[in-house]
């Protein structure tokens, strides 16, 4: 048995493709400068490229690290993307809205769960971005850092401190509802 079947690769490329399209623009990107044109021009592609880049890996991790603690208790856990959820973000992008609401995956988990179990793999994704956050803070601090990379470390931080914090709310269907609920659980 694999760790990613063939559907979850699929998934996982079309998640990356949608994500990379609806936060493509949404940054201020280097330019390029066109020395025949004398300005300067980002491509759609580059744009894409750099949105992949800066917002993809927080998403995919998040829901991989899911799958991994999952897995590691023994459970059956499988990715899947949330046809409903990057078709949404994709239509606030193209009608150009000032905010954006995505959830783009989830991994779907089965077998005879605990509470400490449960609240564990629950937390593993917004702690994922919570370390990712922390990996990008500190890397702010060097010294001598290209333009290009500070960019990315400072979107990166700040897309992961926003996927951290959100998912953490305690309201359901999110992490942070059921991370709450299985301590409370625990607790009681």
């Amino acid at each position: 048995m694999t760790f990613l079947s063939l559907s979850e690769i699929f998934n996982l490329i079309v998640m990356t493709i949608a994500v990379g399209y609806i936060f493509s623009g949404r940054f201020v990107v280097p330019k390029k400068q066109d020395p025949l044109l004398n300005y300067q021009k980002n491509s759609f592609w580059e744009d894409f490229k750099f949105a992949i880049l800066v917002a993809a890996p927080g998403v995919i991790l998040h829901e991989l690290m899911h799958k991994i603690i999952a897995i590691a208790f023994g459970l059956h856990a499988v990715f899947k993307a949330y046809w409903f959820g990057l078709g949404l973000g994709i239509i606030l992008k193209l009608i150009n809205a000032p905010f954006l609401i995505l959830a783009p995956a989830f991994v779907e988990i089965s077998g005879n769960v605990s509470s400490l179990e449960s609240m564990l793999i629950s937390f593993a994704g917004p702690g994922t971005n919570l370390a990712l956050f922390l990996i990008a803070f500190f890397m702010l601090k060097k010294k001598k850092m290209k333009q290009k990379e500070m960019m990315i470390w400072g979107l990166t931080k700040h897309i992961n401190l926003v996927l951290f914090i959100f998912n953490m709310i305690p309201i359901p269907p999110l992490d942070g509802f059921k991370v709450f609920y299985g301590l409370w659980q625990i607790l009681t």
